[in-house]
């Protein structure tokens, strides 16, 4: 099974994929095939550059072929990306001080990028 993550409630990062989701993908145990990550509000400052988890989440990501993307209005309000709001949902919207590999985006970028390997299943946290 194909599975897609929501990060979207307060410190979902900080806990579930911190503590659960991310050690088992280490791991090789996490019983899915993980195809993307989409990370809201104050779940993007795990995908700063230097942050520990951040680091070993994107090592895991490129090995792996995950999606790593973040809100690109989230991204703009916390300067964690170059763009404006006007450009937000454009595909305009570039990540900066991020992990390698994190990619800024709303929705349609979204569906985009996940389109050519759809998940089975989308979980929000």
């Amino acid at each position: 099974m194909k599975v897609a993550y929501v990060f979207a409630s307060n410190m979902a990062c900080t806990f579930k994929l911190a503590s659960m989701i991310l050690p088992q993908l280490e791991l090789g145990i996490h019983g899915a095939q993980v195809v993307g990550m989409m990370f809201f509000d104050d779940n993007l400052y795990l995908l700063r550059q230097g942050d520990p988890v951040g680091e070993r989440l994107a090592k895991v990501a490129r090995e792996q072929g995950i999606l790593l993307m973040a809100c690109d209005q989230c991204a703009v309000r916390r300067n964690l990306a170059e763009g404006t709001f006007d450009q937000c949902g454009t595909g305009s919207v570039k990540a900066k001080g991020m992990v390698e590999g994190v990619v800024c985006g709303c929705f349609p970028q979204l569906y985009a990028a996940l389109a050519s390997n759809p998940p089975d299943q989308v979980v929000t946290l």
